[in-house]
């Protein structure tokens, strides 16, 4: 029962996390603003480039989400936990857009002249992440332990 509250409740931490900062920065040309967020940058992305935010929008939206509504529904028996594959590149697909944003604000702090903090939305959305890959393998562990279930 546990697991499927936890596996519930990051359908609504996953909204928060994307709303949240993830970054301020300061002199940033493409983004113009002192705080960013999930929704902030796929907002300049999509006037910039629309293939990135396409990428980008799977990465940190889709994926993660799809894949807690699939791990939700293995839990609560109403999609086949041979399903569980799919869900795993998911979660691993959104662990991809992580990595970018870390990719980012290294290269940003390369440059020199731009000053970049990280924002407590990119733990939040890390650990939303980090929490789905857990919960899909603690199911899959579950589900091999009570095949019943």
């Amino acid at each position: 029962m546990i697991l499927r509250l936890t596996t519930l409740s990051l359908l609504i931490l996953y909204p928060i996390a994307w709303f949240a900062p993830l970054m301020r920065a300061g002199l940033l040309p493409l983004f113009g603003l002192s705080e960013i967020s999930v929704i902030t940058g796929l907002q300049s992305l999509w006037g910039s480039d629309v293939i990135l935010a396409l990428l980008v929008t799977f990465f940190a939206i889709f994926a993660p989400y799809l894949k807690t509504i699939g791990l939700a529904l293995v839990q609560w028996d109403l999609l086949d936990p041979r399903a569980q594959p799919v869900l795993h590149v998911l979660g691993k697909l959104a662990m991809a857009d992580i990595f970018l944003i870390a990719l980012y604000i290294t290269i940003a702090k390369g440059i020199g002249y731009v000053t970049i903090e990280t924002g407590w939305g990119l733990y939040m959305f890390s650990a939303c992440i980090l929490a789905s890959i857990a919960l899909g393998l603690l199911t899959e562990r579950h589900l091999r332990s009570d095949p019943g279930q």
